[in-house]
């Protein structure tokens, strides 16, 4: 498989994997939770290493989950003493854990190649260079079976969970009610997206993972009005921005992961004229 090839279909796996879960983020208004996110398994990815003198250990990857599963459950503990509200219990955890995890990176770890730079905006060509190769058949970027795994586990996840995912999201006093217990599932989610953040970390970076996780979602929220076709369009959305930032990225010799995010914020700047301008024709007709 040649590079470009390889470089391509990784992109690919991991605006997929990314995006999956991001409609549930979306729906759930945990948009910001994600930054945190994040900017928090950065710290734990260097911890992990510390731990393990191994950047390509498994628990590396749990370890740092873990730690973008406290900004979860951090925020979510400081907005029930209801002594701060909206985004501010996410502002006060995650510069913190991420400073921490700079201070670790700058003083103790410096010999290690987690350059700030990377880790910021990620680097998907750099993460497509180790291949496959099997009875001297290359099968593609190693990378990109990380990122396969974590897709078929979103999908198995949200397979699963749809029908407690959608009542909980759309009406969580009801979800309670009947029995489902809202609270643990959100954080399963919230474990969920850490892990797709943590494994998509090398690829996207602290930053742009952000775009890859909520813009597809957001885009395809603009004109969905049923659960299922805002999967399928935000799937769609995220497979159309990967081929397309890659391809872009590949003729100016770009950051692909960078590339990417550009391609999708400018899907969403379209679809939004769009639906926009829909609705005041029909306000225009009489029909709203």
């Amino acid at each position: 498989m040649s590079f470009a090839l390889g470089a391509a279909l990784l992109a690919v796996a991991t605006a997929l994997a990314c995006a999956l879960p991001g409609v549930f983020v979306v729906l759930r208004g945990n948009s910001m939770v994600v930054d945190g996110i994040s900017h928090a398994v950065f710290p734990g990815i260097v911890v992990g290493y510390a731990l393990t003198s191994d950047l390509e250990s498994p628990w590396l990857i749990l370890g740092a989950a873990v730690a973008g599963l406290l900004v979860a459950t951090g925020s979510e503990w400081l907005s029930r003493t209801g002594l701060l509200s909206g985004d501010a219990p996410q502002g006060l955890i995650f510069p913190a854990l991420f400073a921490v995890g700079v201070i670790l990176v700058s003083g103790q770890f410096s010999n290690v190649h987690l350059d700030t730079h990377v880790v910021l905006v990620g680097d998907l060509n750099l993460a497509s260079f180790e291949h496959l190769v099997l009875g001297g058949r290359d099968f593609g970027p190693t990378y990109m079976y990380l990122m396969l795994a974590m897709l078929l586990l979103n999908v198995a996840f949200l397979a699963v969970n749809h029908r407690r995912l959608k009542v909980s999201t759309f009406d969580p006093e009801f979800a309670e009610l009947i029995g489902i217990r809202t609270r643990r599932l959100n954080l399963t989610l919230m474990f969920l997206v850490s892990l797709t953040v943590t494994a998509a970390f090398h690829a996207a970076g602290a930053i742009l993972v952000i775009a890859l996780v909520v813009v597809p979602a957001a885009t395809a929220y603009l004109f969905s009005d049923r659960l299922p076709q805002l999967i399928f369009r935000t799937l769609v959305i995220a497979l159309i921005g990967a081929v397309a930032g890659f391809q872009v990225a590949y003729q100016l010799d770009a950051a692909t992961s960078a590339a990417m995010a550009t391609f999708y914020g400018l899907i969403f700047a379209v679809v939004l004229a769009a639906t926009r301008l829909a609705r005041q024709r029909k306000i225009r007709a009489g029909k709203l």
